[in-house]
């Protein structure tokens, strides 16, 4: 018989718990859940769950949001790109283009899609045109983006890749000098397809509690409830709360196709800078397919830059909440300069974005539930 949210509220209750347990999620998947589902209010006081790096589109690199626009403007391609995509800044001065959806606006062919499969559609449906996939996420739309490679897609198919891997980027928080969290609660998505396995240096080399975790309360409370079990009782081990879908080495099949498809690099994150290994590149077989290299970005004129290129935008402090360093209504232009209307930083746009998330929770302010939004 399966345990329900209550009971496993009720089993967490019984702990002896330390003054403050500090768990992070690397999900927004599980953010949504923790948010919606009013987790946090009715956890014991002391247990506070941490919103990390659990968003591909708030990590997404400035400079290729930029690319992305100035494809989409100069070089007549349809651009296609997942949806909460097109709403993202970048750095650029008012009155310029800050975003594909007003590149867009200004008449460029940009276009949302939910999957790879439509993209292979939409460049099929158009042989005489370029078609570019700006493809940003993490491992789990990281894999079919590969598996569309290795599937022989139309010629006029580019991807402007921007794929992002999730361990190594807790593996460089465990490594500073100040872990902001106690115990992981790792993404089933990622391990499904991953496998368990890769989250294991978390318990063997930083002795940290894990669990994986699924995306309902009763999945996340399992979860919860067995970090906070080997923190009282002094052990560590890597638990699967959700044998469901993960499954022992994950999805070999589409592990071969990342490998077969693609190369892992170090790689830029947005406000944060370049974490080893934690990227995707496309494989040098499928060169024909990259965008970078079919239309490469004219070069800086000399001794020019783009102001703030690759920065958050000035005020925001969307870094700080996807390394789980402040909450997001801690953020000084959280619900003021910045909400789902008008996002200023990344985390506000994508249903997947810890402010966006907690704003649409109404995680807000008294002051600032007045203003309407």
């Amino acid at each position: 018989m399966s345990v329900t949210a209550l009971q496993w509220l009720n089993e967490i209750a019984r702990l002896p718990l330390p003054d403050r347990v500090r768990i992070m999620n690397v999900c927004g998947g599980h953010e949504r859940t923790v948010a919606m589902a009013g987790l946090r209010t009715v956890l014991p006081p002391q247990v506070e769950i941490i919103p990390g790096p659990g968003c591909p589109v708030c990590v997404c690199p400035e400079q290729d949001i930029h690319d992305a626009i100035r494809l989409a403007l100069d070089h007549g391609v349809i651009l296609l790109a997942f949806g909460d995509m097109l709403r993202v800044p970048g750095n650029l001065p008012k009155g310029e283009v800050r975003s594909l959806e007003q590149a867009r606006g200004a008449g460029a062919d940009v276009r949302p899609i939910a999957s790879p499969l439509e993209a292979v559609a939409v460049a099929r449906a158009n042989p005489a045109r370029p078609v570019v996939f700006f493809a940003a996420g993490f491992e789990t739309t990281t894999a079919p983006v590969a598996a569309m490679l290795l599937d022989a897609p139309p010629a006029n198919l580019f991807l402007l890749l921007s794929a992002r891997r999730t361990s190594p980027t807790v593996a460089m928080l465990l490594e500073s000098e100040r872990p902001s969290f106690d115990a992981l609660l790792a993404p089933g998505h990622v391990c499904a397809v991953m496998g368990q396995e890769e989250w294991g240096f978390v318990v063997d080399r930083h002795a940290v509690p894990a669990a994986v975790a699924g995306f309902t309360p009763d999945s996340l409370l399992a979860a919860t409830y067995s970090v906070l079990r080997q923190i009282v009782e002094g052990r560590c081990f890597l638990d699967n709360c959700y044998p469901q879908v993960v499954q022992a080495g994950g999805n070999p099949f589409a592990q071969r196709q990342l490998l077969q498809a693609m190369d892992v690099i170090d790689a830029q994150w947005r406000g944060i800078g370049t974490i080893p290994k934690s990227g995707y590149r496309i494989g040098q077989a499928f060169a024909a397919h990259d965008a970078r290299l079919r239309f490469p970005t004219a070069p800086t004129a000399a001794g020019t830059t783009r102001p703030r290129a690759g920065q958050m935008p000035p005020g925001c402090d969307c870094a700080k909440v996807v390394l789980g360093k402040i909450y997001p209504d801690h953020c000084r232009l959280y619900g003021r300069a910045c909400t789902p209307r008008a996002p200023i930083g990344p985390c506000m746009v994508s249903d997947e974005g810890a402010c966006r998330i907690w704003w649409t929770s109404r995680a807000r302010s008294p002051v600032l539930a007045a203003s309407g939004e």
